[in-house]
This record gives structure tokens, sequence and C-alpha cells, in this order.
């Protein structure tokens, strides 16, 4: 079978990448391995209860914002069934025991730039210009980005915030300011959602951390219905543009002879085409390429990358009319450190979970599902690693109930009422993920970027292969806004990065 362009795997910056080319006139196949498109975007089934993958929130959503300005190319903006999150704590903190810095015991982040300070303003008396340097500080970086504002890089442009560890600069922006009554610092409030991108105090640059805040503050947004509409929305705009997307098709081997690429998949299919995009991760990428000569210091570089961390998630189905819907997300930290780096490991964990009730298309006042989820590492599950998911042992599972037991008990511990309304359970772990994404070690995010090695972690879409491109969230940056844009600007190398704005532009 023979196609101009085949993409391999349909996530989110796959199925991007092949509406794009599609609508520009590309003939373009998708090849995804799962029975469904969509990547972290799919939703699964549980008895009568449906969950979200991956994405549960996204940011800059309002009309004129970067992703709405973007997503109205790909016919997803107003056509999403969108819910607007608490404008005045779209996330909101609370800790331990003991360290209740008000009546709610939970500090808020707002929606819009001076509401967030003025809801923070209370918790922290005095720092007023600190808060207003801070969000002047997000809009320098956003600025300093010209894709963020579709707007086209010159070849002189440098990202200097990459090169910044976010940490540092928080710790000396927000020196000596606690909550009064708790001592819990401004510095780990403001990184206490670091969970929506694997932060690091070691090594987050503060370009990263400022896009993906900027995004959120500007506004945050939950999908009714969950986040399969836009995979479904993406799909079926490229089937409609003479595009195809098969599933039930991975990828086992690329090869290449003369200018074309030739790929078989795992029922025996094969496929040729002038260019290949992956979705997937560079390092499984290169693992598929046969017969293809691949630079040493590139295959080492790849190969010496540290992924983000992974995740250990409990789906609650919940009895109807028993606990409410809420509309914000909560994280919540058993200490006062909020932001320290690798999650505890064995008997320590978890120290800390994000808690949330999707909304359902015709949300009411009570919540139909819930869930939890904490970091975890790869090396919880490292002795699990060759097997299968539906064939590990009895130790395996063991594991699982343990781990959940620990993660619940914490999780009642700030909403004692969740424990009565528990219908159903079901746990996923860092090999539910690595088996059902296809990420390296169950990454949740992919490459870590690293502002003291900020050249090295910086993966481009075009690789020294003529014909094969990267995608997805190894480039540029991970989130809706940072897979759109990397998308973007892979489809750039291909077309030009010009003429893509220019017609993201016009559909304005």
């Amino acid at each position: 079978m023979s196609s101009e362009i085949i993409v391999i795997g349909s996530g989110l910056s796959g199925l991007l990448s092949g509406y794009l080319l599609s609508k520009e006139g590309f003939e373009v196949t998708l090849l995804e391995k799962n029975s469904k498109s969509g990547g972290s975007l799919q939703m699964f089934r549980r008895d009568i209860y449906t969950f979200d993958t991956g994405m549960h929130y996204i940011g800059s959503m309002a009309p004129g914002q970067t992703l709405y300005n973007y997503w109205k190319y790909f016919g997803l903006s107003g056509r999403l069934n969108l819910r607007k999150m608490d404008p005045d704590g779209f996330d909101r903190l609370s800790f331990g025991s003991g360290n209740v810095p008000g009546e709610q015991g939970e500090f808020p982040l707002a929606q819009g730039f001076e509401n967030f300070r003025e809801r923070l303003l209370p918790y922290f008396p005095g720092a007023d210009a600190v808060l207003k340097k801070y969000t002047s500080e997000l809009d320098e970086i956003a600025k300093a980005h010209p894709l963020y504002n579709l707007e086209l890089p010159t070849d002189s442009h440098i990202d200097y915030f990459q090169s910044i560890n976010a940490s540092s600069f928080l710790s000396d922006l927000t020196s000596g300011i606690r909550h009064p009554a708790s001592g819990i610092r401004l510095h780990d409030i403001l990184t206490g959602n670091n969970f929506l991108y694997a932060g690091n105090p070691a090594s987050t640059p503060l370009s990263q951390f400022g896009l993906i805040n900027h995004s959120f503050i500007s506004s945050a947004w939950r999908m009714n219905g969950g986040s399969q509409q836009i995979a479904d929305i993406l799909a079926n705009g490229i089937h409609s543009q003479g595009g195809k997307v098969m599933v039930r098709k991975k990828v086992t081997r690329i090869g290449k002879k003369g200018e074309k690429f030739f790929i078989t998949t795992a029922d025996g299919d094969h496929f040729e085409s002038d260019k290949v995009i992956s979705d997937i991760h560079p390092a499984i990428t290169l693992q598929l390429l046969k017969g293809i000569p691949v630079q040493k210091a590139y295959r080492e570089r790849i190969g010496s990358l540290t992924n983000s961390v992974s995740v250990f998630t409990i789906y609650l189905g919940l009895k109807p009319g028993v606990f409410p819907f809420i509309n914000h997300n909560t994280y919540h930290c058993s200490a006062r450190n909020i932001w320290s780096g690798l999650p505890p490991m064995g008997d320590a964990w978890p120290d800390s979970f994000l808690f949330m009730t999707p909304p359902e298309p015709d949300q009411g006042i009570f919540a139909s599902t819930a869930v939890i989820m904490a970091s975890m590492r790869f090396d919880e599950t490292k002795s699990w690693e060759n097997s299968e998911s539906g064939t590990r042992d009895k130790e395996y599972l063991i594991f699982k109930a343990r781990r959940s037991k620990r993660l619940l008990d914490l999780a009642y511990e700030k909403f004692p009422e969740l424990k009565e309304a528990i219908a159903t359970i079901d746990i996923s772990t860092p090999l539910t993920w690595r088996d059902y994404t296809g990420t390296q070690e169950g990454s949740m995010y992919g490459i870590m970027k690293d502002a003291v090695s900020a050249g090295k972690t910086v993966i481009f879409p075009k690789t020294k292969i003529p014909g094969l491109f990267l995608t997805g969230q190894n480039v540029n940056m991970h989130g809706a806004v940072g897979v759109t844009i990397g998308a973007v600007m892979t489809c750039g190398e291909i077309i030009g990065l010009p003429f893509v704005l220019k017609s993201i532009k016009r559909a304005l």
C-alpha cells in the first residue's frame, strides 16, 4: 500500500499532523497500534463508567487565546463540549493535617492574571509586588516564544528562558514569603500543580514552567464527556480530506531503499511512502529502523536522555447522587514542600496526589466518576517489565492492591465522604501506561527537559535521515499547547513553516 506520507501513531500530535497535511492536499495514512485512535486522548469503559486516559484539562481555549487560535484551523474550536473550570480556583492546593491556610484549607490558583493575584494575596499579605512580578514574568516568557503567539521565529531567535532553572528563579523571586499561619512557602504554591509537567526542581526550565502556567491561568477547561471527542473530530477530518487512519497496525519495521520508506506492521501488511512522521518516542523510533544508517552520536544522545516520571492511577465509579461534582482539581500533599523532585519509593509512597471529578456531557451537581493520580517511578514496577497486560503474576496484583489502599487512605484524609461513595475501582500502574500509550518506562510526558543541558534535551522534528520526521510530546513541549505547536513545527519542515502559519491565521 502506498501513501505520500505515513504517520506512525495517532496520538494528538499524529492526528494534528495528519489533519494539517491532508488538508493541504497530501495523501496521508496514519498507522495506530491500538484498536482506537487518539493515544492519551482515548477513553475506556469499566462497567457503566467511562474514563479519560490522559488529557484531563486544557488551557488557553477562550476565543483569541493560544490553543483556541491554533485549534480553529483544525476544526476543534467551537465544536468541543467544553466546561470552564472554577474561575476563582481551577486548581486548588491543600496540605496534610495541621497545615490549614484558611476556612477551606486550600490555596487557589485562579484564572485571569489579575484574578490569580487577587485570590492568592489574602494568603500571602504583603506579596502583591511579588505576585505582580510573577505574572509579568509569565507574560514575558509567552511573548518571547513566537510560535506560542502564532508568529514566525527569526533565524536569530534564542529561547533565553530555556536555560534558566524554574525553581531557582522562583526561590529568588519569592524568598522569605510564607503563609503566616502554616509557614507554607509561596514558592510551593506557585509550583504546586507541577504534576502538569512532571516538574523537577533540579532541572525544569523556566520556559517550560512559564508557558504551561501561562496557558492555564489564561483560561482552564475540562471536556464534558471526555477527550475522545478531540480524536474523533480530527480522525473524521482526515478521512473527509482523503486521508486514512488505520487501527491495529503496530509498526514493527521501518526500512528504506533509495528515496522510499518501506514499513511493515505486526499483521504482515506493508506500506511505502516518500516521508515518515513518527509520533512515538524517538528512542523507539530508532529501534524500528532496519538497514538505515544512524549517526552513532545521535543514537547515543537519544538513548541517554531521561524520561519523565510515570503515574499510578485509581479510577473510581461512584454511586449515584452521593459525591458532589467538583469543578476544580485538587493537588494534595502530605508534606509542606510540594515540589521535591522524584516521588518517594516503597513504604514512603505516596506523599501527594491529584484528585478530580471528570464531567459528564450533562453534568449535574453529583459526580459519577473520580480519578486519583500519584506520580510513581517506573522502577517500582521493574520486576514485571518483561510481562504483558493480563498475564502478570500474583505478586503484581498484590503490589497493585497494596499501593491502591495506600493512595485511597491518603485521599480519604482529604475527602472522608469518598469512602462510602465508591461503587467500582480500577487501577493502572506505570506498566499499564507503558503498554497502553507505548511510552518508554510509562513516562507521562516523554523526555525530560533540562535547563542545565538545554541543548541536549531539545529534540528537533527534522532528523538526519532524509524524509524521516519526529512529532509528539518530545518535540517542543508536552501538553495540548506544546504538542500542537510541535505538530505545526513538524509539518512546517515538510511544507514550510511560513505557509503553515499563514494557513492557520487565515482560519481565524
